[in-house]
């Protein structure tokens, strides 16, 4: 009886855990992207870290630079490029039931049992990456991602190349995909 109940539990946390990244994005629909085609990148909220800091920025510019978009000086620039970050401790609770209320669900039968709770603390990053248009200051995308932080830096590097990926995977808004008519 107790072995099903083990396995509820891990796939519980398994799908916990599967859930993973968090990534959202929005942007004017009013706006017209084709007129950008260079951007700067800046760090506008540092989170701490400037290391991790500056693979963020390596890994933004790569994105924009497969979409077809030039590398340029902030002064030049058609897009303003801003990446926010913040780091938080999160908690969850995991509750273990031993004992009773084995065999027909909640209400089966046996001794009343027991329950354990434990409180876990994770740390989850939050980074935000915010495209202006340079001439006129004006906000035209958002893209934003959260998930949990490794002690490995590797880790996290891979977290936010992909949520990067995510991020920019129909960028820009509005851009005719190849062989297809019509707007995404």
């Amino acid at each position: 009886m107790l072995k099903p109940r083990i396995i509820a539990v891990v796939f519980g946390l398994v799908a916990i855990t599967a859930a993973g990244q968090d990534v959202k994005k929005d942007y004017d629909h009013q706006f017209d992207f084709s007129q950008l085609h260079t951007f700067s990148v800046e760090i506008g909220t540092p989170w701490g870290n400037q290391l991790a800091e500056n693979r963020a920025k390596e890994i933004v510019t790569n994105a924009l630079s497969q979409k077809g978009w030039t590398p340029a000086d902030k002064s030049t620039a058609d897009a303003q490029v801003i990446i926010h970050g913040a780091t938080g401790t999160k908690k969850s609770l995991n509750t273990f039931y031993s004992g009773g209320y084995a065999g027909y669900g909640w209400g089966g039968f046996g001794a009343p049992g027991t329950a354990t709770t434990t409180v876990n603390e994770y740390r989850v990053g939050t980074m935000v990456v915010d495209v202006f248009s340079a001439k006129d200051k004006r906000l035209v995308f958002r893209g934003s991602a959260q998930d949990e932080i490794s002690d490995k830096p590797e880790k996290n590097t891979k977290k936010v190349e992909k949520a990067v990926d995510k991020m920019f995977k129909d960028f820009p808004p509005g851009a005719k995909k190849e062989g297809k008519e019509g707007t995404m």
